[in-house]
């Protein structure tokens, strides 16, 4: 089973409350809430691509850019000791740490 889905770049959550019997979710990667919900999964689907249809149009109107689910820029702090081993593997391998760094995620990820 799926827990996401995507529309125009934009990932969406899917969850289940079973108290009110009703899937729901909200855009994922961004920090305006976008939410959406319905009492099946076509329905969740709809809405889910209306709610973002919605908020790219409120964006244009308000000539706005709007926000991008994942951009592609991560921040993550390490302590100096694993930078260190990080950086030192990167320069002995003659790649970026930027290129070790995606290239251990997609070695995990292939695992999943």
């Amino acid at each position: 089973m799926n827990n996401t889905m995507k529309y125009k770049g934009y990932i969406g959550s899917v969850e289940f409350s079973e108290n009110d019997c009703i899937f729901f979710g909200k855009v994922q990667g961004i920090s305006s809430l976008i939410s959406y919900e319905g009492s099946n999964a076509n329905e969740l689907v709809a809405d889910f691509h209306e709610a973002v249809d919605e908020y790219i149009a409120l964006c244009q109107a308000e000539n706005e850019v709007p926000e991008l689910s994942y951009g592609g820029t991560v921040n993550v702090f390490l302590n100096a000791d694993l930078e260190s081993r990080i950086s030192d593997y990167a320069v002995n391998r003659h790649i970026s740490v930027d290129s070790f760094i995606v290239g251990a995620i997609n070695e995990k990820l292939a695992s999943v």
